[in-house]
């Protein structure tokens, strides 16, 4: 079971990536499009940087026991970072992000034990503090990186990790399906195998049978990607067993 040293490990490896990605990119490039519809790269770096604002300041709550980021807090942030120009959005982002990265590094053992926050309605433990963080930064970094290169994908590091939060996340995410289907997903790198049900619900859980024959068989990158609305058949792998079933699957899961 990947612990709280692994969780930041990844997020430091996918903030140096974004980092990477951003710091040498022109002024016309950064003004260009990514992945996330009707965001500029500049626009999605200026979502990564507001979020690791709000990240610190929960951190700082949970360290202290001191009060959460509120709306009194986070819409000025949110208002100063859309104020900024575009190359100075992309450049204070990779700032703030490696400040947060550190400051979660920085914490002791006893820190990390103890650590407690309610945030976004949710308790969050340091753990899964890191686990949200490094799923917005990941897909989000994956937004550049295929609008600069159309063969990108997510860090392996981060599909490690991030693959096992999806049962959590594909029930708040996916949406009603017209016909209810039962599929047995089988992924690649990690190997995991699950049963997707959608409907009026959405349930994605390990599989029962795990000598099923799987309906759908793709990377967890892939997954990774179906469940946060970014696997389009422009950037589908070639290799997906099953890939007509994706065609029903995709509205089920339109991103946010």
């Amino acid at each position: 079971m990947a612990g709280i040293a692994d969780w930041i490990h990844a997020l430091h490896t996918s903030q140096d990536r974004f980092g990477e990605l951003v710091s040498a990119l022109d002024g016309d490039t950064v003004g260009g499009p990514s992945f996330d519809p009707g965001w500029s790269i500049a626009d999605v770096a200026s979502h990564l940087g507001s979020q690791a604002e709000i990240f610190e300041l929960a951190l700082e709550a949970g360290l202290s026991g001191g009060e959460v980021p509120g709306n009194d807090q986070i819409r000025p942030i949110w208002d100063r970072w859309n104020a900024k120009a575009p190359a100075v959005q992309v450049s204070d982002s990779v700032q703030v992000g490696e400040r947060f990265v550190v400051r979660m590094e920085q914490t002791g053992a006893a820190e990390r034990e103890s650590f407690s926050v309610e945030l976004f309605g949710s308790h969050a433990d340091l753990a899964r503090l890191a686990a949200m963080r490094l799923g917005e930064q990941a897909l989000h970094t994956w937004d550049v990186a295929v609008a600069l290169d159309p063969s990108a994908t997510v860090l392996s590091g981060a599909v490690e990790l991030l693959v096992d939060t999806l049962p959590a996340l594909a029930a708040r995410a996916g949406r009603p399906a017209p016909e209810p289907r039962t599929v047995t997903v089988l992924t690649t790198e990690p190997v995991r195998r699950l049963t997707l049900t959608t409907g009026p619900d959405v349930t994605l859980e390990p599989a029962d049978d795990e000598g099923a024959e799987p309906d759908l068989t793709l990377p967890a990158e892939a997954l990774l990607r179906l469940v946060y609305g970014r696997l389009d058949p422009e950037h589908t792998p070639r290799d997906v067993a099953g890939a007509p079933l994706l065609a029903e699957l995709r509205p089920v899961f339109p991103g946010f």
